[in-house]
């Protein structure tokens, strides 16, 4: 049987003019969850990672920690699919039929950084608006495109995949999130709400025999408890 681990990306930049760059706090969750694998043993055939820059340095980093404890690390490659949706787009999409109802929207959104309970709140209004919304709404990446994208990676890397394989894919929450709704058939929403739980960097790992795949582990932290640093254990 072959594992696949799901690291999400380490803290990125928040609030920031770029927040598609990795804090420093997610650098140093990247090399935690890099020295971990290698305490664990892991030794890994292939490692893959979207082509945002904060899945592609988190892989990145993690495996210069792998080859530094003399484990076997991968050269990283790339597939788009694992890439996170386009949340900024889907906000301004999805924000202004929000604001009949939640006036102070905008000004939330704008200073999302000091704003944190509210913008999550109302985040996760746009998301459930979104997840009915199908396929595409106002030339955005619907959630019914967005599964066929990430499932369509997942069996991408499951047709290259030897049976004994382990493969570390280095992504974002949503994609995790899409392939617990897919593997698990919990529903969306409901799949939504244990996303706002997953841990920078935490570990899923899925159990696969050919094509069939099953969850084997959600969200494990460890590697951060482990470290003794609470400043290390973020969502965002």
């Amino acid at each position: 049987m072959g594992s696949i681990y799901l690291i999400r990306h380490g803290q990125a930049s928040f609030g920031a003019a770029d927040y598609d760059v990795l804090s420093p706090v997610g650098i140093r969750q990247a090399k935690v969850v890099g020295d971990h694998l290698a305490a664990l043993g892991v030794r890994l055939d292939r490692c893959l990672a979207g082509s945002l820059q904060r899945q592609q340095d988190t892989g990145r980093l993690a495996l210069t920690q792998l080859a530094k404890a003399g484990a076997k690390a991968p050269a990283l490659e790339t597939d788009n699919g694992f890439n996170e949706f386009d949340a900024e787009g889907l906000v301004r999409a999805l924000l202004p039929a929000l604001l009949a109802s939640e006036p102070q929207a905008l000004e939330v959104m704008r200073n999302a950084a000091h704003n944190r309970a509210e913008f999550q709140r109302l985040f996760a209004l746009l998301i459930a608006d979104w997840l009915e919304g199908g396929r595409d709404p106002a030339g955005l990446e619907g959630w019914t495109a967005f599964l066929e994208r990430v499932q369509a990676a997942l069996q991408r890397v499951l047709d290259r995949a030897a049976p004994a394989d382990n493969i570390a894919i280095f992504t974002s929450g949503g994609v995790i999130t899409g392939l617990l709704h897919l593997i698990t058939r919990m529903p969306a929403l409901e799949a939504f709400e244990a996303n706002w739980q997953i841990v920078n960097t935490s570990l899923s790992v899925l159990k696969f025999r050919g094509h069939a795949v099953s969850l084997a582990t959600f969200n494990s932290d460890a590697h951060l408890q482990l470290a003794n640093a609470p400043q290390l254990i973020t969502w965002r």
